[in-house]
């Protein structure tokens, strides 16, 4: 009997019922546009100030520091353009790596289009970067330096705090895309002297179509869209109300048993990296080992086969996973990350991702370790870059 495990929670989770639940009043009976004046509207302008509050107590941040957007996207797109045009008289130089999410990357490209100097940032073999490096790259002319908290592919955490130090000791801005790591693992912007913060709330079972730009007051960031006052007159737009309630809602919820939960899922995370590391032979585990990396992240490469092979045979077992970010799925290029962390065309080719969530079981994790290595050990019988890898390692 085929079984439907869901192991792609780096692409999105599941709203939670109780999240559900705390938005549906203000899809009906409590309607009114937030930025009117009567009464009608008071209930909604409570629910966003309050879903302010909530976000901001798991950052460890002042409520008037959140700022709600339509995604994570949007909130590094802001993040980075309205820096960049409100500091180009300061200096053109904008720092990142070379395995941010692309909407980060495009938004460099963008940018270095129109005469701003970025900069790439190497990584190490673990997907990590070198703060001497980072230091060699910080200019005069430096204004930003952005770097993921903790990659969406290989879910290697960044020494996000001592980069946070480096920033605020050179006089540098310090943004972090946290979308994969916010609810998930601890942040502390005051501690980490982070000055933006980018999060959404599909990541922890909040709805779709919501997100967070913390900024740090005092922080001087353009406005990214123009139109009405809303959120103090930084982001036009009328209020998603339903969606901030989500967000504010799920962030709590989900932060609130972060710890026990990220112990539970490592464990199990654990549990799949080990099965597959004995049962596969010639696998490799990409990213940081062990607390290093997220705890619901497992990101493999196997020699001999194509990621698209193997999401098709785990398909058809009712297993949901993916090669890499959801956002590039349609893209036949290997993986921009995988690349980075040096990985041969081949290799990258051959990744599989595997996220854990709070429906994950020992159950699934073992019904999924029968199905693969079952899966690869038939492709590779077909694989002739299979059968060249071995000729290769007998000549070795």
């Amino acid at each position: 009997m085929t079984k439907n495990v869901y192991l792609d929670f780096a692409a999105t989770t599941f709203t939670h019922p109780q999240i559900v639940e705390a938005m549906l009043p203000y899809f009906t009976e409590s309607f009114g546009n937030p930025s009117s004046i009567y009464s009608f509207s008071d209930r909604n302008r409570a629910a966003i100030q309050k879903a302010r509050e909530q976000a901001a107590a798991v950052l460890n941040c002042a409520p008037a520091e959140i700022f709600f957007t339509s995604s994570g996207t949007e909130a590094d797109n802001w993040a980075l353009q309205g820096v960049a045009w409100s500091h180009e008289n300061k200096g053109r130089r904008i720092i990142t790596t070379k395995i941010e999410h692309h909407a980060v990357l495009h938004t460099g490209q963008f940018l270095a289009e129109r005469g701003f100097d970025v900069v790439y940032l190497d990584v190490d073999a673990e997907g990590k970067i070198s703060l001497d490096q980072l230091k060699k790259a910080m200019t005069k002319e430096t204004i930003l330096v952005s770097v993921m908290f903790a990659n969406n592919e290989i879910g290697t955490i960044q020494p996000i705090a001592e980069i946070g130090e480096l920033c605020r000791e050179r006089g540098v801005i310090f943004h972090t895309d946290a979308v994969q790591a916010a609810a998930h693992v601890p942040i502390d912007v005051q501690a980490m002297k982070i000055d933006m913060l980018s999060m959404s709330a599909h990541k922890f079972y909040g709805p779709k179509g919501v997100g967070v730009l913390y900024i740090r007051k005092g922080t001087k960031v353009g406005n990214f869209m123009h139109g009405g006052a809303q959120e103090k007159g930084r982001r036009a737009s009328t209020e998603n109300v339903a969606g901030i309630v989500g967000l504010g809602a799920a962030i709590e919820r989900t932060a609130s048993h972060m710890n026990e939960e990220g112990k539970r899922v490592a464990a199990l995370r654990d549990r799949l990296i080990a099965g597959v590391m004995t049962r596969i032979p010639h696998a490799k585990l990409n990213g940081a080992p062990g607390s290093g990396r997220l705890p619901n992240n497992a990101n493999f490469s196997l020699i001999g086969l194509e990621g698209e092979t193997m999401l098709m045979d785990l398909n058809a077992a009712g297993i949901s996973a993916s090669t890499g970010s959801a956002c590039s799925s349609g893209s036949l290029d290997p993986s921009h990350v995988l690349m980075a962390i040096g990985l041969s065309h081949e290799l990258a080719h051959g990744s599989l991702r595997l996220t854990l969530g709070e429906t994950t079981t020992q159950e699934d994790i073992d019904y999924v370790l029968d199905t693969l290595a079952k899966s690869v050990a038939r492709r590779r019988e077909m694989s002739p870059l299979w059968e060249d890898y071995l000729a290769g390692l007998k000549k070795a």
